[in-house]
């Protein structure tokens, strides 16, 4: 009976360490590139054709631990494959759990600097809790559209 225990904690240790190898995480240049893609997309396709497709969950925007999401620079989301409760609200006065404007550091920094990092805090997909994230803000050119997506810290 012992080995028989023995053999089981070692499987499930084997097991619980091999979910960890296959957790992958977004990296910093997988997030920059498909939310160029996106961008691209809007650009190409219009925002419409765009929402569509980045609204699909199991859509190529998906991957990993991220999605790329859509709005407007008043703060309007027009696409967000993880929360779509937040498809058409106006988030520009939403605070993270830290008190942080950051839907309004989105509109900034892509109005400002066309493109850029912004840090704050955010719950991982099928969590309640907030966790430190940055996200790669993307406003695509000649329109009122930012793209974005981010990693956890």
């Amino acid at each position: 009976m012992k080995r028989f225990s023995v053999i089981l904690s070692a499987l499930l240790v084997g097991l619980f360490a091999a979910g960890n190898v296959f957790a992958e995480n977004a990296t910093k240049d997988e997030v920059v590139a498909k939310t160029k893609e996106a961008a691209k997309m809007v650009s190409e396709k219009g925002a419409d054709a765009a929402k569509a497709e980045l609204n699909k969950k199991d859509g190529p925007f998906v991957w990993k631990d991220t999605y790329v999401f859509m709005m407007d620079t008043d703060g309007v989301m027009l696409a967000h494959p993880v929360k779509p409760s937040l498809i058409g609200k106006n988030l520009i006065e939403i605070k993270d759990s830290q008190g942080k404007l950051f839907f309004q550091d989105f509109a900034a920094v892509a109005k400002k600097d066309g493109e850029g990092w912004v840090d704050y805090m955010w719950p991982k997909p099928g969590e309640k809790e907030d966790s430190e994230k940055t996200s790669y803000i993307l406003m695509v050119p000649d329109t009122n559209v930012i793209v974005g997506a981010g990693i956890y810290k």
